[in-house]
């Protein structure tokens, strides 16, 4: 599935080096055309520590009337070509775990939640409340980010906008933080109008983790997906450790690669400890 998947249990642009960042505004760019998934590009991914597996391209239309094609990595990762191309591994001495750009700090976050007249990518009424107790979980926390969450069709000043992909899917998909600025595309896919507030919840405040540089808390499994996959694990240089987090796997974590039905909607502890640390 194209999204950040979900694991029925009973109880989802990316590493970008400081040297060569891709500035925002390329983010509206319109669709890049012959994107294949060659061995060059399954080799980059792998030489930046994400799952060379079940990489695949995906065509996206956003609010604005752009359209991109990306590489959908992980599940619930996009990353263009041109993205791919700045990314380099770097070298550091020094789990949750986050990516080498991170936004700007201190700073206001403009949050718009799409709602858009006669467009089938607004927000439904239960994507707005849970965007708002996302947005509320950040907003909770001490950090040099405050997040102001708008419910509009005005795209002017935002910094991630969050809208619906009607395909009928669950979860959704975001990227990492490029020139000092979140990733600013949330994709949230319609299927989630299937699932309760605290899981719809607890996507929302993934994604927009992503888009503030935090990776798949177990990127080097994948555990939580049910099939773990050491794919990852051959060249740790593209996922920073943050210090005060676990190296084992925290199940407790929003930032873990997929998510169940009993999903609290809630930050874990080492969550906390990883955004605190960063911002």
């Amino acid at each position: 599935m194209k999204i950040k998947s979900l694991v029925m249990l009973g109880a989802l642009s990316l590493l970008f080096s400081c040297q060569n960042e891709q500035p925002i505004a390329d983010q509206k760019e319109t669709l890049e055309q012959e994107l294949e998934i060659t061995p060059k590009i399954l080799s980059q991914i792998e030489a930046l520590s994400l799952n060379p597996e079940d990489v695949e391209t995906i065509t996206t239309t956003f609010p604005d009337g752009s359209t991109r094609t990306s590489l959908l990595i992980e599940g619930d990762i996009a990353i263009s070509a041109a993205e791919l191309e700045s990314m380099r591994p770097v070298d550091i001495s020094n789990k949750q775990y986050r990516t080498y750009n991170l936004v700007t700090s201190p700073r206001v976050i403009e949050v718009i939640g799409y709602t858009g007249l006669g467009f089938n990518q607004n927000l439904t009424a239960l994507q707005q409340d849970a965007l708002t107790e996302a947005v509320a979980n950040y907003n909770d926390l001490n950090l040099g980010l405050s997040f102001n969450l708008t419910f509009t069709n005005d795209l002017t000043n935002a910094d991630i906008i969050v809208f619906q992909n009607p395909n009928g899917a669950a979860g959704g998909v975001a990227g990492f933080p490029s020139a000092g600025n979140p990733y600013l595309y949330v994709q949230i896919y319609s299927g989630m109008e299937n699932y309760s507030l605290e899981v719809n919840t607890h996507v929302m405040t993934h994604e927009i983790g992503h888009t503030l540089g935090l990776r798949h808390t177990d990127w080097f499994t994948r555990q939580s997906c049910g099939r773990p996959s050491f794919g990852e694990l051959a060249n740790p240089s593209g996922a920073v450790h943050i210090p005060g987090t676990p190296y084992r796997l925290d199940p407790n974590s929003v930032m873990l690669s997929c998510f169940g039905l009993n999903e609290t909607g809630e930050f874990g502890r080492y969550d906390i400890v990883a955004l605190e640390y960063l911002y």
